[in-house]
């Protein structure tokens, strides 16, 4: 119970719905939002004004014309206390304001993301600088890039072909990424996996961020 009620307080702090939903999928039990105004029925409370101040215990009823003259809500942060704890705020406005934090929180937030640049034993020059130049741009984005060797037939006979233009890659791409998976044989096709490099290391500075975790194929050239 004394976890139930820290959380009903956290939640105030940090935004309701959001820390309830966390809770709920990391197994715990769903928990109400906090009661308000009328929905709080006990005789007396421990009254907060909207600042942390103590008021000190009141009648619910008294509580409530105080908080009906200041124009402000009765939210109850401390249910297991005896008696309650209400605070006196504007809590439609704080839902509001924990809202839009969180918002600008997630927009803050990086996650990567994995694009896959498939090459095939015998590409040409051209061909490979061309790819070589995508892989530059997924790491420009702070993107990781999956490098894949595919071979066919007899090809995967001879893999040291393979693995020299992913060592070739990998040199030419330095400034932009490291190696963060080295190259590694899979049945038909040989891996790689390069890892953007810090932002202040690399020569272009546009960085741009995703919200979700993707894989982009580009397809090795038949």
């Amino acid at each position: 119970m004394h976890y139930q009620a820290a959380l009903a307080s956290c939640c105030l702090r940090y935004g309701t719905r959001r820390l309830l939903r966390q809770h709920v999928r990391a197994g715990g039990t769903p928990i109400k939002e906090p009661r308000v105004n009328e929905k709080i029925r006990v005789k007396e409370v421990r009254l907060v004004d909207p600042n942390g101040g103590q008021i000190g215990i009141k009648p619910i009823d008294e509580a409530r014309w105080l908080a009906s003259q200041l124009e402000l809500d009765l939210v109850e942060v401390a249910p297991e206390a005896r008696p309650p704890v209400v605070r006196l705020m504007d809590y439609g406005k704080f839902k509001y304001e924990q809202s839009v934090k969180a918002r600008e929180a997630r927009k803050k937030q990086t996650r990567t993301v994995v694009k896959e640049v498939q090459f095939r034993p015998k590409i040409g020059a051209s061909d490979f600088e061309v790819k070589r130049k995508r892989v530059v741009r997924f790491l420009q984005d702070n993107d990781k890039v999956k490098v894949t060797m595919r071979f066919r037939g007899r090809e995967v006979t001879h893999p040291e072909i393979g693995n020299d233009i992913l060592n070739r890659l990998r040199d030419s791409v330095a400034d932009y990424g490291e190696i963060e998976t080295p190259p590694r044989l899979e049945g038909r096709q040989m891996t790689m996996v390069l890892a953007p490099v810090r932002s202040s290391d690399r020569p272009s500075e546009e960085i741009e961020t995703a919200d979700i975790d993707v894989i982009v194929v580009e397809e090795a050239d038949e």
